[in-house]
């Protein structure tokens, strides 16, 4: 059965939620958005491409820093509009130099901050 990114369910403005997460550990380490074209890229290249909200274009996780994301698979949740992206991340994943932009936890009323930058 081939899959068409049309097929999914996308918001008022074409996005969908992905959510990168490391295939080996399971920790997840970022959410972002992708459109149609972004996941079809991703399939075709294996290295994760996002929709930048802020600059209206095209990202490929890594680009700049060299902190790429290696997709292994691409899974599509029960309502198809959601993905989960089981990557290989090469260095920080967030762009805070932290391995996960989930980095705080809110525990007791207050925040914590579970990990400091890598780089």
């Amino acid at each position: 059965m081939s899959f068409d990114p049309a097929s999914l369910t996308y918001n008022d403005a074409g996005l969908i939620p992905a959510i990168a997460q490391d295939h080996g550990t399971g920790e997840v380490l970022m959410m972002a958005w992708m459109n149609a074209e972004a996941v079809a890229r991703t399939l075709a290249t294996g290295q994760v491409t996002y929709w930048s909200r802020s600059r209206q274009a095209f990202w490929i996780k890594g680009e700049t820093s060299g902190h790429v994301q290696k997709l292994i698979d691409l899974r599509v949740d029960c309502d198809r509009d959601c993905l989960l992206l089981q990557i290989e991340q090469t260095g920080p994943a967030c762009h805070t130099g932290r391995r996960s932009c989930f980095y705080t936890s809110v525990r007791d009323g207050g925040e914590v901050e579970l990990m400091a930058p890598e780089v």
